[in-house]
């Protein structure tokens, strides 16, 4: 979990921090300009370089998607589709714009199309897609009564993330999973940063009341 996200919650109880803090992924880092490299080394014929973009980024986009649409096949499609968009304006890509801005901007448009092509009534959870989210790595081992406990961390914030608004959800996926900076999540989106910056305070403000609402339900 990022440093920024912590500190976002810092007001939360601390049974509804550790219930956030179970589902986050730990962030692995790459210096923005490195992964800028690696994508002109790909435009430019280094095939070898693609995959360790690819292997940097699929879990976190995988995962962004399969939130956003909550439909294993179609975040298949669509995780399959950013690549391919990737591969197809590899040669557009500038290293003054963030790679991860960039890629997160194409996912971003390609779940809005799938929206639009399947309309917004059929998007729906699918169990298959929950089990392959929760098959990822997300955390250290740990024992049955722990995992249990994260589990059903992991649900509740599932569910909470699933109510917010999708301006919302986004922003506030881009930043949880992906690791994008709020310059990065507002150029992902088109908005300006104070925008994705109140989305991602609005998002949090509202997973904090909906995730103590149902630590109270539990508690009674």
């Amino acid at each position: 979990m990022t440093t920024a996200c912590l500190d976002a919650l810092d007001a939360s109880p601390p049974a509804l921090a550790r219930r956030v803090d179970a589902l986050m992924l730990a962030s692995v880092e790459h210096p923005a300009d490195d992964d800028a490299q690696l994508m002109c080394r790909y435009a430019d014929g280094d095939v070898a370089a693609f995959e360790q973009l690819y292997a940097r980024h699929r879990v976190a986009l995988w995962r962004f998607v399969l939130r956003h649409l909550r439909d294993a096949a179609a975040t298949d499609d669509v995780f399959q589709e950013t690549w391919a968009r990737v591969v197809a304006n590899a040669d557009r890509y500038r290293p003054t714009a963030p790679f991860g801005a960039w890629l997160y901007r194409i996912a971003h448009n390609c779940c809005a199309d799938q929206w639009r092509r399947s309309g917004r009534a059929a998007r729906r959870q699918h169990e298959d897609g929950e089990s392959l989210l929760a098959s990822l790595p997300d955390c250290a081992a740990a024992g049955p009564a722990e995992q249990a406990m994260q589990e059903q961390a992991q649900e509740a914030l599932r569910a909470a993330v699933e109510q917010l608004p999708d301006a919302q959800r986004a922003a506030f996926l881009m930043y949880a999973e992906g690791g994008l900076s709020l310059e990065e999540i507002a150029a992902a989106t088109g908005v300006g940063p104070e925008t994705a910056k109140s989305r991602l305070r609005y998002a949090v403000a509202r997973l904090r009341r909906t995730l103590a609402d149902a630590q109270r339900k539990e508690q009674t």
